[in-house]
């Protein structure tokens, strides 16, 4: 049992909240008739934690510490990259909620290396600030109800235990949860609770599975309901029938006067209008109205509005009956794509069970095509270089539109792709096998060697055409004239700093005798190092190594 929350701790509760907002998707937009009966809070919620789940994955500094026992990140760190990435990333009110839950906890960590009970307690009593005060006409009977009674229940907590005050409040949340049918009638005329707030709990008891170290949550299930097209096709609940889209945009740093003026002029267009904050300058803005121009306008006085989402809720419900009965999508549970230069290094991944998209040929759409073709309703890329990243993005973006939950592993060269490839296990959680992968990525430097073109200054001097430059993350570290005192100069020096597994992918162009000068250098230097080498036969480079 965990006494305190550290950066390693907090990865595991975010890979377990995508995880099991995953798994209640369904039954949360089967119940989801307030503020508008349009099916889409468990998505919501959903999509939300996993931009900041994807956030996290994607942060440069949170991962450092997965090759030291000790972890040096900060749990502030971690925290705050989720809530940012859920910021950014919000979809509907819930997901603006789960956003402030977030930077709730984010603030009480703050430069802390972990979160004790303590900063547990004032965390969620900050995350029910911070989503009460996110919203004009804050409800009872919603997620707020909900994050408020977890915050009270947190404080009374008589035991400054960790463990003591996270069931403490997932306790109260639960029972919290069971009340708000009493509080909004359109609950008690569904039979259902409130959708947000029952996502609320599932991300609490998430918390408290991680902190017991036991498997999987136990939340209970959700109430299900007798004719849920009903429900669908029925009308809002909040007695503003004429309000008929979904506008949200993003402003950066707006001033305090500009913000409290947007929040009147929304309120006199719609209603369900939010403005919510990541504490660093941006905010995320959320109305329900009829006039979608003046709405856009209102944010133009405050800012300059981007990421400009609207959603005709007529049309999201159509969409969402007309998928009522089709079959399912996908065939298998888990896939990997990897984007891959060389048929030596495509052959390893493919024999990993990867699927494999040649460098050259991976632009979006080919991507994408390749992530839809997995049919499998969980997949990871590993794009492998740095300019792959960006194509592997926006294919992910567009594959999660249509239901797939995809995630891009930062992985920068084919050897940290192999790293995180090694440890891909089907058999775990979705999202606790994208923290493993990623940890074993960010665990692998990665090295390689490029013939040089033309005459140049670099970090270590100046080098001549076709000299031969060792680069260990993607910055020069040593000039040679040739590529064998090169390699074993690149390998000598990155063991230096520590590692214990080389693995070397050969290029094409490699000199004969490359892998047995790599080795005997090896043997003579560093003794305990073992070197593995395969023919990658990529094009650029003639050699790509990985040390662990």
């Amino acid at each position: 049992m965990l006494q305190t929350l550290d950066a390693t701790a907090v990865r595991r509760w975010a890979a377990a909240g995508v995880d099991g907002l995953s798994q209640f998707e369904d039954e949360l937009n089967r119940i989801n008739v307030f503020p508008v009966a349009d099916a889409d809070t468990g998505t919501n919620l959903r999509l939300t934690m996993q931009s900041a789940f994807e956030a996290l994955v994607r942060h440069p500094t949170a991962w450092t510490d997965s090759a030291v026992e000790a972890s040096p990140v900060p749990v502030g760190t971690v925290v705050s990259a989720l809530a940012r990435g859920a910021l950014l990333g919000a979809r509907g009110n819930s997901g603006l909620v789960l956003s402030q839950v977030l930077r709730g906890l984010a603030e009480a960590c703050d430069g802390d290396r972990a979160m004790s009970a303590a900063r547990l307690r004032f965390g969620l009593r900050r995350c029910a600030e911070l989503a009460t005060a996110a919203f004009a006409d804050p409800m009872p009977g919603t997620a707020l109800s909900v994050l408020d009674a977890a915050a009270e229940a947190a404080l009374a907590c008589e035991r400054d235990i960790l463990n003591r005050v996270a069931e403490a409040a997932v306790t109260a949340a639960a029972e919290a949860l069971a009340r708000t049918p009493g509080q909004l009638p359109a609950l008690a005329r569904a039979g259902v609770v409130d959708a947000g707030g029952r996502g609320v709990l599932v991300l609490l008891d998430a918390l408290a599975a991680v902190i017991a170290e036991r498997e999987a949550p136990s939340a209970v299930s959700v109430p299900r309901l007798a004719r849920p097209s009903a429900v669908l096709r029925g009308a809002r609940e909040s007695g503003s029938p004429e309000f008929d889209y979904e506008v949200m945009y993003l402003i950066e740093r707006p001033s305090e006067d500009a913000l409290a003026r947007l929040r009147d002029e929304l309120a006199g267009l719609g209603d369900s209008v939010a403005v919510v904050g990541d504490g660093a300058g941006v905010w995320h803005v959320h109305v329900h109205c009829s006039d979608v121009g003046a709405a856009i306008e209102a944010g133009l006085s405050a800012g300059r509005p981007r990421r400009i989402t609207v959603i005709r809720f007529a049309d999201q419900l159509a969409d969402q009956l007309a998928t009522v009965g089709e079959a399912p999508r996908f065939i298998r549970e888990r896939a990997v794509v990897a984007v891959v230069d060389g048929d030596g290094a495509q052959r390893l991944f493919r024999g990993e069970g990867a699927e494999v998209v040649a460098g050259d040929k991976a632009d979006p759409a080919t991507l994408l095509a390749a992530i839809a073709g997995t049919r499998a309703a969980h997949v990871v890329v590993l794009p492998n270089t740095p300019t792959a990243t960006a194509v592997a993005d926006a294919a992910a973006g567009q594959a999660r539109d249509t239901g797939q939950d995809v995630v891009v592993v930062p992985t920068a060269s084919a050897v940290q792709g192999l790293a995180a490839l090694a440890v891909h296990d089907p058999s775990r959680r979705a999202g606790d096998d994208v923290v493993a992968m990623a940890e074993a990525a960010a665990a692998t430097r990665h090295g390689e060697l490029v013939v040089a073109t033309e005459e140049a200054l670099t970090w270590v001097g100046r080098c001549e055409s076709g000299d031969v430059l060792g680069l260990v993350c993607d910055e020069v570290v040593l000039i040679r004239p040739d590529v064998l005192s090169a390699a074993c100069a690149l390998v000598d020096f990155m063991l230096s700093i520590g590692g214990e597994v080389v693995t070397a992918l050969i290029g094409q162009g490699a000199p004969d005798g490359l892998v047995e000068a790599l080795a005997a250098g090896v043997r003579a230097s560093h003794p305990e190092a073992e070197l593995t080498a395969y023919d990658g036969g990529h094009p650029d480079s003639p050699l790509l190594v990985g040390v662990e």
